[in-house]
């Protein structure tokens, strides 16, 4: 899938409308990705050649999302006030990656 389809997806998510964080952005879901690839044992950049899933996807769009609110540091981005914020995140997102995952001994 291409970053730019991606881009404009996290964008969304974040309700995003201005382009001076794309790049920013774009570093992020290049991490998000690198991240889905070594979670579900497949090879670096896999998935420039491979369609991303759906659940793959989205978790990539979450996480992405989420390092992007929360770059100060914290661990809950927009929901800060929530200490438990931050690992739900990514609760949620290792359940996601889980679904497509390879299951290698």
């Amino acid at each position: 899938m291409a970053t730019v389809d991606l881009l404009s997806k996290v964008k969304k998510n974040l309700i995003l409308e201005h382009s001076q964080d794309d790049e920013l952005i774009s570093s992020f879901i290049s991490a998000a990705v690198s991240y889905a690839e070594s979670y579900q044992h497949l090879e670096v950049n896999y998935y420039q050649t491979h369609v991303i899933p759906p659940t793959t996807e989205q978790a990539i769009i979450m996480l992405s999302s989420h390092f992007y609110e929360s770059r100060d540091g914290s661990t809950g981005g927009f929901y800060a006030d929530n200490t438990s914020a931050g690992q739900q995140v990514w609760n949620t997102v290792n359940r996601l990656l889980r679904l497509d995952r390879e299951w290698k001994v």
